[in-house]
């Protein structure tokens, strides 16, 4: 069953020219993911509910009435040519876990669901985790349905497009209401457990990390005609920006990447007369990451549009995971997901990790092995029988 779904996701939203995926929020990639949730939650025999925001919860069990309920799951969409596994070997395994429950024979104590939450890398329109930032409340309705794209397109126009109802979007109590725990197994994105030879390993938390806009003005110009002294090329104090991110990540011992640039008018025989650019920075350290980011924005224009406090998950809840993979590693995690937006809420999470032997990941190159992705299910399988046969989280 894992193959068949695999080779089901494996062609939507593929660029041909990577081998990367490009599945952004609303659009025809992601509606063709959409459908594919909803049919194997009807294969299934799953209630499927859309929330206020647009993710989708498959339920086994009624969350109203016998709830809250176990969810696992995760995400489909990508980053720019990200790559197979991070997010989608999450709701893999969600279903699988059902399968393997009802192979079992087990009858949960309580719902469980697998939800897909949407636009959570924000490749679209730049906010990570929208979908569950949303229905959590921690992105207002009125920011989030404002977001346009590098096209001009408003979130609100691609939901509306997409089908989905925006009259309602903002947090949605009765979503929340239904979770009692959130348990996401997500693809590991370093290289922990390579070094310590296990396939699986139980989240600690994430790293505190954000995201901003840095604007640099010019004027716009011949490239043949104009002397390099009469010039005010914004693409200088760009790139000097990059240089200076760098060298201040390596003094304050955490990581900053310049990774998308705009420029205006983006000709190549143009001096440019505008140049936007985005800093993402994180580290275990939040004073770190915001003395990098005060030092950067001396003399620049520098604009905060993400930030998210160190978010630690459920100790009760990830010690009991670990108790249950035969005392499986810590790993802490520099990558955001949407279980930190649901632990910054309130809800009782944990996440588990399967290795990468590469530690790539957000591109084509991401990895991990079919025998690591099946433990890894097995793993999500024993949390969840644990959770549903003993005593509720």
């Amino acid at each position: 069953m894992f193959d068949r779904l695999w080779d089901d996701l494996a062609p939507v939203g593929r660029a041909g020219s990577t081998g990367g995926y490009r599945r952004y929020a609303w659009t025809p990639a992601d509606a063709t993911l959409r459908e594919w949730f909803a049919g194997e939650a009807a294969a299934r025999g799953l209630d499927l509910v859309t929330d206020r925001a647009g993710n989708q919860w498959a339920w086994w069990g009624n969350p109203d009435a016998s709830g809250p309920g176990v969810v696992v799951g995760s995400h489909l969409d990508s980053v720019p040519d990200g790559g197979a596994f991070d997010g989608p070997l999450g709701v893999v395994s969600g279903l699988l876990t059902i399968d393997a429950l009802r192979a079992a024979g087990l009858t949960p104590s309580r719902p469980v669901g697998v939800v897909n939450f949407g636009d959570e890398e924000g490749a679209r329109f730049g906010v990570a985790c929208a979908g569950s930032r949303m229905v959590t409340g921690s992105l207002p309705r009125d920011r989030a349905l404002g977001l346009r794209d590098g096209d001009g397109t408003s979130m609100a126009e691609a939901m509306a497009a997409g089908g989905h109802d925006t009259a309602h979007v903002g947090r949605d109590e009765e979503t929340l209401r239904r979770i009692g725990c959130f348990v996401e197994l997500h693809v590991e994105q370093g290289r922990g457990l390579i070094d310590l030879g296990r396939p699986v390993a139980v989240g600690t938390g994430i790293w505190p990390h954000g995201r901003w806009r840095m604007e640099f003005a010019g004027e716009a110009n011949h490239a043949g005609t104009t002397r390099l002294e009469d010039r005010h090329d914004p693409m200088l104090d760009y790139a000097a920006a990059v240089l200076q991110a760098r060298e201040l990540a390596g003094k304050y011992g955490i990581v900053a990447t310049c990774g998308k640039v705009v420029v205006e008018p983006n000709g190549i025989n143009a001096i440019p007369s505008r140049v936007r650019g985005w800093l993402d920075a994180r580290g275990a350290d939040a004073d770190a990451v915001g003395a990098l980011v005060a030092e950067l924005s001396q003399g620049r224009e520098v604009h905060e549009e993400s930030w998210t406090p160190a978010t630690p998950f459920d100790a009760a809840l990830s010690d009991r995971c670990a108790a249950v993979l035969d005392d499986a590693p810590r790993l802490a995690s520099g990558a955001g997901h949407d279980a930190g937006v649901l632990a910054q809420a309130g809800v009782a999470t944990a996440m588990l990790f399967v290795r990468n032997p590469t530690g790539i990941s957000h591109s084509p190159a991401e990895f991990a092995e079919r025998d690591d992705c099946l433990r890894g299910v097995q793993a999500l399988t024993a949390v969840v029988t644990d959770l549903v046969a003993g005593q509720t989280a």
